[in-house]
């Protein structure tokens, strides 16, 4: 079996991540394979519903396979970080668009990337072990992959906090916040997946869901709105410095981690895409950030700290998350003009 597996069985189709080894980080030739099946079965009248599920324990899926994009954009050369992003949110547009229900098993990490194709769907399961977040910010990108849609829906302004401070959520908080549906005991997942396969019946998720249990963001839902419904990150940045409590210094010691240019270019992005709730919306907004994030943001800089050096250490433009100027934020989310994402293979 190569890195993923594609296939029909009765009505269903099936795509199973085999990278367990890698936590399933998506490379380039995933996401190309997935769009391939997505365009096959659209119109095709012997699929009901898509199935997506993983290998490993461990994963959903953790990312995007990041290596390749720093090995070229450290050479200087951003072409492939480009085609690989725009490529992606063109399979993740198709996703979220697509005419039949889709049914995904998120076990332990669902991150970044892995949210772009687990979180799109109709019917997304969690487990005991789920654990899903958005955490670009620290390693100098915006959330992306459509994951910025899913932050402006969210409750109240979950999602400027979810989107900064890259919390991960268990599975009670995640069908809080909009990134699932179904909470499925995992030692159920078996049965239901073979079933799901040979009746393409829907409603035997609603017969596996059980409670998840409150949610424990649930908490601290009026202090986060409260907080991150300031103006911008600096005023986040200062509410939190002012409010004394636990929680609060908590999240502020949070936010002084990522990237001060990423985290306030987040916000500006979730609320530009609260307007207009379109997936293309969203990634062209998202595109713009990150297609300049190698030349002139702090991604490189972030995944050598993060994954290559892995000192901890990265070095940002800004110092803090009060220090990051409007005209740094506009410069980064300008319309691309002849370069600006496209839905045309």
């Amino acid at each position: 079996m190569n890195d993923i597996h594609i296939r029909q069985t009765g009505a269903v189709g099936h795509i199973t991540l085999n990278r367990p080894d890698a936590l399933n980080a998506l490379t380039h030739q995933m996401c190309l394979d997935i769009d391939g099946a997505l365009k096959r079965w659209a119109d095709d009248d012997g699929i009901a519903l898509l199935v997506f599920d993983a290998m490993g324990d461990r994963a959903f899926c953790s990312g995007g396979d990041i290596a390749e994009m720093y090995a070229t954009g450290k050479a200087g050369d951003y072409t492939y970080g480009r085609r690989f992003w725009r490529d992606e949110y063109r399979m993740n547009a198709r996703l979220f668009s697509f005419p039949k229900p889709v049914v995904s098993f998120l076990q332990g990490y669902t991150m970044g990337g892995g949210v772009g194709v687990g979180c799109h769907g109709s019917h997304r399961i969690v487990c005991e072990t789920s654990r899903i977040a958005m955490p670009e910010c620290g390693i100098g990108l915006v959330p992306d992959v459509g994951g910025s849609l899913i932050l402006a829906r969210a409750p109240g302004y979950l999602g400027e906090y979810l989107g900064t401070t890259a919390h991960r959520m268990g599975p009670s908080d995640a069908i809080l916040a909009g990134f699932a549906d179904y909470f499925v005991p995992q030692d159920q997942w078996d049965s239901l997946k073979k079933q799901l396969l040979e009746t393409a019946d829907l409603t035997l998720i609603d017969t596996a869901t059980s409670d998840p249990g409150p949610p424990l963001l649930d908490d601290h839902r009026a202090e986060i709105d409260d907080m991150f419904g300031c103006d911008n990150l600096a005023s986040i940045a200062n509410r939190l410095s002012a409010a004394g409590t636990d929680f609060a210094d908590e999240t502020l010691a949070k936010l002084g981690k990522p990237s001060p240019l990423a985290m306030a270019c987040a916000i500006e992005v979730i609320r530009r895409v609260r307007g207009p709730d379109d997936i293309r919306y969203a990634l062209e907004q998202e595109y713009r950030f990150t297609f300049r994030s190698a030349e002139h943001g702090e991604f490189i800089e972030g995944i050598r700290a993060a994954i290559i050096d892995k000192d901890k250490n990265p070095h940002w433009h800004h110092d803090g998350p009060t220090a990051v100027p409007q005209a740094d934020i506009t410069k980064m989310l300008l319309p691309l003009g002849e370069s600006a994402l496209t839905w045309e293979d």
